[in-house]
């Protein structure tokens, strides 16, 4: 097994299997990635298009191309030094499932009851003892068949140890954040560990892969248990874990893996391009178009309470239960809490910071939750973990999934684990944050997850520079067309940053986001009049002019694009790089960023070519470096030292390579360079991207006068 320099993540779907990954090999190890990093492969729904809803452990998915198919990918791209990362979800799988049936058939006695965190104790509705199920949606009767109950494209064993009820209500388990066809799996457990796992040590221990990524381990009971034993068994491959950070935070020392996915990566990047100097008139500029406060914290409490009454009522109910509080003590703390887990572990002294947060949430809370903050911090194994385990979903859908679909004055900096109140992060910040970095967590600055693709993202941050411009913009774009005046603004965000896009794409994307946002409508509130006057909305404003703001600002996006790119691939840690994005992407949220993708990349624009050089380039100098290497900051001096951002990887006597971007290039493009230099370190350095040599004290206007990025290896060793 290997330990990847870098990954490249492709999104395997029914169309897309085994049998076209090998296909692709050949570019991708050209293109200069060491490992493929492949989304989930066990056996999942069969209309599944991402893999997060395993249905079977023991089976890699049939229409992948099935174990036989798995090893010959992987034999294959082994010829070509090509190693491969999976992505395991323990947290979850889909509700149809054989173990499932089993405990709903044969309740506490099967033999898998173990597996699932039930609520056999819920008494609502005098169901205690029976499971309930979130099915019903309508008058009509379930139908008995033989040994089956159906319910229009349900099925269920009959007799069972289950009740139905309403689609809307919670259901009778632990379950994947609101989604109840995701029931939560139990890997605490040691045999439902092995259970769950057996087909992934299989493949690890035939070499056949090489690293694991984790889905949501904040689901988890025991997070820290669960790295724990996975290590053990896997050998210590590489391992890095979803985790999302909300500013400062860092991930537990004592959590056994390589670091995270990337998102706080992700962020402090993005935030390298964003002006502060426009944080104030874009979000006048939001207020005054939205009606919404100016105050970003105000939404996030708003919509977290709107979530907790929506969706998590049961989860509530039985966490109250549990600690013997209120459940509106209970709903107010979840409410408070500003992180996804606060990692306090049952018979163990809470950390000193896990205190700090829930009591720095408490003091925002009215005197009754303190019984539930001494309970959370020190009290029975049940209340601390479950409480643990409500945060997440609390914070994804009332952060993720609303607030940042409610307060949007710069839409770039509403991503997962980001801040949107904060702009701008200073090279001195991100200097710093990447000499603390754990040197083989994963970057990222594009997933199937992200709100935006990255380009998209660098469209979006040049508004920052220019906020008056851009004011006049969507002013004479409102006097032709409005809809929705809380959607509008990220409307014609999102129209000028994707630009070109169908009317079909970003109707699509303006429905989901307006569900998200649940002011008009929501996933559970539909309004089919609504519905289609946005997507009339959508359909008049992809023919209005937009495009002249995109082609005005495209330069400086360009630039922003390119840099950001080079940090991301030559910055600690090992980068990945989403499927298509070593050229532009210009992809919103979910379903939208996980459309096909054909490979090899055809560069379509000098956009595109240049950001494929700055992949590949940087890629196969990652592998020369390898792993691991010194990371040192280099400081630009002159008038507009602000605007670059370089540092030194690699040891002097050894490989060593420099990378160099620019930043806030409107403002730069008013002064120019002048005569500000960058030392570069002794010896002497050839030029990937745009040719030549560089040495000693070398002009900016100089070393950036083809590209934005430059990016040197040293060669005379």
């Amino acid at each position: 097994m290997s330990r990847p320099i870098s990954t490249y993540r492709l999104q395997l779907t029914p169309d897309f299997g085994f049998a076209q990954v090998a296909q692709a090999a050949g570019y991708l190890r050209e293109l200069g990635v060491s490992h493929l990093y492949l989304s989930p492969i066990l056996q999942a729904t069969a209309e599944s298009r991402h893999g997060y809803d395993v249905t079977d452990h023991s089976r890699i998915r049939e229409e992948f191309g099935g174990a036989k198919g798995f090893r010959e990918m992987a034999e294959q791209l082994a010829t070509l030094d090509l190693g491969v990362i999976l992505d395991l979800v323990p947290n979850h799988m889909n509700t149809g499932n054989a173990q499932l049936w089993s405990v709903l058939r044969d309740g506490r006695g099967s033999p898998y009851a173990s597996w699932f965190d039930i609520d056999w104790d819920d008494n609502v509705q005098g169901g205690g003892g029976k499971v309930a199920l979130p099915v019903l949606g309508d008058d009509t009767e379930p139908v008995v068949d033989g040994d089956l109950l159906r319910y229009h494209e349900h099925t269920f064993p009959h007799p069972g140890h289950y009740r139905l009820v309403d689609w809307r209500e919670g259901p009778g388990y632990r379950r994947f954040f609101d989604v109840s066809t995701l029931i939560g799996v139990r890997v605490e457990d040691p045999a439902v560990f092995l259970a769950t796992h057996e087909v992934i040590f299989w493949l690890l221990d035939e070499g056949l892969a090489d690293g694991l990524r984790i889905d949501h381990p904040d689901g988890l009971a025991d997070p820290r248990g669960y790295l724990d034993r996975l290590r053990a068994r896997s050998g210590g491959v590489w391992t890095v874990v979803e985790k999302i950070l909300i500013g400062e935070e860092r991930l537990p020392d004592d959590w056994a893996c390589d670091g995270t996915t990337g998102y706080e990566v992700l962020n402090r990047v993005n935030g390298l391009f964003v002006d502060p100097e426009g944080k104030t008139p874009l979000i006048e500029l939001f207020s005054r178009l939205t009606g919404e406060p100016d105050d970003y914290l105000p939404v996030v409490m708003r919509a977290k309470r709107e979530v907790i009454d929506l969706f998590f009522g049961a989860e509530v109910r039985r966490l109250a239960r549990a600690a013997a509080c209120p459940p509106e003590a209970v709903a107010e703390l979840l409410a408070a809490m500003p992180v996804y887990r606060a990692y306090v572990v049952p018979g163990e002294p809470p950390p000193p910071e896990s205190v700090k947060i829930v009591e720095a949430a408490a003091a925002t809370c009215s005197p009754a939750v303190r019984p539930l903050v001494q309970q959370v911090l020190y009290g029975s194994a049940e209340v601390i973990t479950r409480f643990q385990q409500a945060c997440g979903p609390v914070m994804a859908k009332g952060v993720e999934d609303t607030a940042l679909y409610r307060w949007f004055p710069l839409s770039c900096l509403n991503e997962v684990g980001g801040e949107p109140d904060r702009f701008g992060v200073s090279v001195e910040e991100f200097h710093q944050f990447c000499t603390e970095m754990r040197p083989e967590s994963m970057t990222t600055l594009s997933t199937h997850d992200t709100k935006r693709s990255e380009d998209v993202r660098a469209r979006l941050a040049v508004l920052s520079e220019m906020p008056q411009e851009w004011a006049e913009a969507v002013s004479q774009w409102s006097a032709e067309l409005s809809f929705d005046p809380h959607l509008d603004y990220l409307a014609w965000q999102n129209l000028m940053a994707a630009w070109p896009i169908s009317a079909e794409r970003f109707a699509d994307y303006l429905l989901k986001a307006a569900r998200e946002a649940k002011t008009a409508i929501s996933w559970v509130r539909p309004d089919p009049g609504y519905e289609q006057g946005l997507r009339d909305f959508a359909a008049a404003a992809v023919r209005l002019p937009v495009g002249r703001f995109t082609e005005r600002i495209d330069g400086f996006a360009r630039s922003n694009s390119l840099s950001a790119k080079l940090l991301q691939l030559m910055m600690p840690g090992v980068p990945d790089v989403y499927q298509g994005n070593e050229t532009t992407d210009f992809s919103l949220v979910d379903p939208d960023n996980r459309r096909p993708v054909t490979f090899p990349r055809t560069p379509a624009s000098d956009w595109d070519r240049v950001k494929l050089l700055v992949t590949g380039q940087a890629l196969r100098l990652r592998r020369r470096l390898g792993h691991a290497a010194p990371y040192t900051p280099l400081q630009a001096r002159g008038e507009a030292a602000e605007h670059v951002i370089a540092f030194v990887r690699g040891e002097s006597g050894g490989p060593q390579a420099v990378a160099v971007a620019t930043r806030l290039p409107v403002r730069l493009a008013e002064s120019g360079w002048g005569a500000t230099t960058l030392a570069l370190p002794p010896g002497h350095w050839r030029d990937l991207l745009g040719g030549g040599q560089h040495t000693g004290l070398t002009p900016l206007a100089h070393l950036l006068g083809k590209h934005p990025v430059a990016l040197l290896e040293r060669h005379d060793l």
